[in-house]
């Protein structure tokens, strides 16, 4: 589970609204939820963000509400990856639900910068910053949260596990 793309950096606190603002939650496809993806706070994201990219929070990313449209909007943008100092719980699980996967990683966090190019492993928990050469360690994500990520979700993970018991 590799992942190679550019870094799109955001602070602490970025809360559900920022990544997702209300007015646009009426809706639960994904791909309409990227197309509004931080809307009001980096409104050229939505539009240039590109398969594989990264996103680098501070402390307490996805806190506030507990809605799975920011997770969803996160991932169908085509982001690989966040890469945080820490989460907020609801959002952390929300996001390995669905089949997006979260890195914590306070150096990481903290010295990359906006449109570094990295390249993550989330196995071994290491992020190597391609465009200043330097390696970062993070948390590898646990084994239960690999088979979620590998099966696509947690609903995925769930079906094909019911399609294994009937074989």
């Amino acid at each position: 589970m590799k992942y190679e793309g550019k870094v799109w950096k955001f602070g602490d606190d970025v809360d559900t609204d920022l990544i997702i603002p209300s007015r646009y939650c009426n809706v639960s496809d994904g791909a309409l939820l990227a197309k509004h993806a931080f809307a009001d706070g980096k409104p050229e994201f939505a539009s240039t963000v590109s398969p594989g990219d990264v996103i680098v929070g501070g402390r307490n990313f996805g806190c506030g509400s507990s809605r799975e449209h920011a997770p969803i909007a996160i991932k169908a943008s085509g982001v690989s990856v966040i890469i945080a100092k820490s989460f907020a719980r609801i959002f952390y699980r929300n996001a390995f639900n669905i089949g997006l996967p979260l890195l914590e990683s306070v150096d990481a966090a903290e010295e990359l910068q906006e449109g570094d190019r990295l390249s993550v492993d989330l196995i071994h928990g290491k992020i190597e910053n391609l465009t200043r050469g330097k390696s970062y360690g993070a948390r590898p994500i646990p084994p239960f949260m690999e088979r979620l990520i590998n099966a696509g979700g947690l609903v995925e993970h769930i079906r094909k596990e019911k399609l294994q018991k009937r074989a």
